[in-house]
């Protein structure tokens, strides 16, 4: 912490490399390092996602630690007996002394560990992934998208940079400024970046280039953190993400893909931040996560638990037909760039390619759509609500949802994400879902 309050983040990591010519004595070696992260952590969930990007789940196995820790370290108490099955510690913390038994500085996730001798190799985040993409090459799946091409390298780093000046640690300086003054600088600084970010996606799917990059991977994990946990925790508040249009879009764009939504655990996000940081939140209470099963109904029966059953009916609401599938709902911008002002059209990121969808809605006029061309088009005018119902299937393979609203002034989301095997985008109008069974197999 600065003399005037301004949280200051630790960046001393130990800066060892894996690579494929072993330069600085760990060679890549398939089965011999563990990659130690928590679910909660999003610097962490940077790893996490690249090596699912990468495909390199059955050479570098994953060990994840639980979403409370002390002040020794990330500990795995989710573990059978409290203990990570393959390095057999307690505590990440063992990890780091087997390397220096005077180790004094953080002890982070995420963390890679070779496992003969139980020592951690380095904890340098953003090396990490880096090194994911283009150290491990001889192990990746085939079409592993190129994270950092070299002809964009020189924009991924600066808008990288600005991206964790502002916004991963800007969220951090703003919850844990200790003055009025440090909170206030942080706050602006955030937000300013939050607008410029908004106006460079107004137009452009990924941040740089026409592809995924490094850039949107570190963006990612702070967005989706953002309305569960920043908004409020940490006094992020001058508006949600679900206010943001473009940034909302190009979030849910980001969770539908592979190895992102696939990899959100709220429920251990919100545990982490509000039983850990007592500073802030004292009483340790953690705000509820609204659980749903993938393909369960909002109108009527509500998912697995059972409290109420697949044919409950609620006031002014038809019946709902057991085992009828998920509608899907996503929301109408409320304001942003000229791009999203008219309405329609919704904001549509969720297909991997824009197109242009006309229609025409009874007593309404002609109307257009923007978003990926689809098909089995259908408008329904019910009065002021208007649906518009769309099946697309994108070049990942992933079953994505049509756009749909309720009113002008109250959206939500729902329906299917990810690879559809056990992600559910839940809450109202807001990333609320839990990972219910990791895609992979792996824990």
């Amino acid at each position: 912490m600065a003399g005037d309050g301004e949280y200051e983040r630790d960046r001393n990591y130990i800066t060892t490399r894996i690579t494929a010519d072993g330069r600085d004595g760990r060679p890549v070696e398939p089965g011999r390092y563990r990659l130690v992260v928590a679910r909660a952590c999003p610097w962490a969930n940077r790893a996490v996602i690249v090596r699912r990007l990468m495909g390199l789940e059955d050479v570098l196995s994953m060990g994840i630690a639980g979403p409370v820790h002390d002040e020794r370290s990330w500990s795995f108490h989710l573990d059978p007996d409290g203990r990570d099955p393959v390095l057999g510690i307690e505590r990440l913390q063992e990890a780091f002394f087997r390397r220096d038994p005077d180790y004094a500085r953080g002890i982070t996730v995420p963390a890679i560990v070779d496992v003969p001798t139980g020592a951690v190799v380095t904890n340098d985040f953003a090396q990490i992934t880096l090194d994911l993409g283009s150290q491990w090459t001889a192990h990746q799946r085939d079409g592993a998208p190129e994270l950092y091409p070299e002809k964009w390298r020189d924009e991924i780093d600066d808008v990288a940079e600005k991206v964790y000046r502002d916004v991963n640690n800007g969220v951090y300086q703003c919850g844990f400024a200790s003055s009025q003054e440090a909170y206030d600088k942080a706050y602006r600084r955030l937000w300013d970046r939050l607008e410029w970010l908004e106006e460079r996606l107004g137009d452009r799917r990924y941040l740089v280039g026409d592809t995924l990059t490094e850039a949107d991977v570190r963006l990612f994990t702070t967005l989706v953190r953002f309305d569960a946990v920043y908004h409020g925790h940490f006094k992020c508040n001058r508006r949600k993400l679900t206010e943001l249009p473009a940034l909302w879009g190009y979030a849910r764009d980001l969770f539908q893909t592979p190895g992102f939504g696939d990899t959100i655990d709220f429920e251990q996000i919100k545990t982490h931040y509000y039983v850990v940081h007592r500073d802030i939140n004292p009483t340790g209470i953690v705000p509820s996560v609204r659980t749903r099963a993938v393909g369960s109904r909002r109108t009527g029966g509500r998912s697995s638990a059972g409290a109420r059953s697949a044919t409950a009916r609620r006031p002014g609401r038809r019946p709902v037909r057991a085992g009828a599938a998920a509608r899907p709902r996503l929301s109408w911008p409320r304001a942003g760039p000229a791009s999203h002002a008219r309405r329609p059209p919704p904001v549509n990121r969720a297909g991997p390619t824009r197109g242009t969808l006309r229609s025409a809605v009874p007593g309404r006029g002609p109307a257009r759509a923007a978003g990926p061309a689809a098909e089995g088009v259908r408008w329904r005018d019910r009065g002021r609500r208007v649906r518009l119902r769309l099946g697309r299937r994108g070049r990942y393979g992933v079953r994505a949802t049509g756009h749909g609203c309720r009113s002008r002034q109250r959206s939500r989301i729902g329906g299917r994400a990810g690879a559809g095997r056990g992600v559910g985008l839940g809450g109202t109008g807001s990333f609320g879902g839990v990972l219910m069974n990791p895609p992979d197999g792996s824990p």
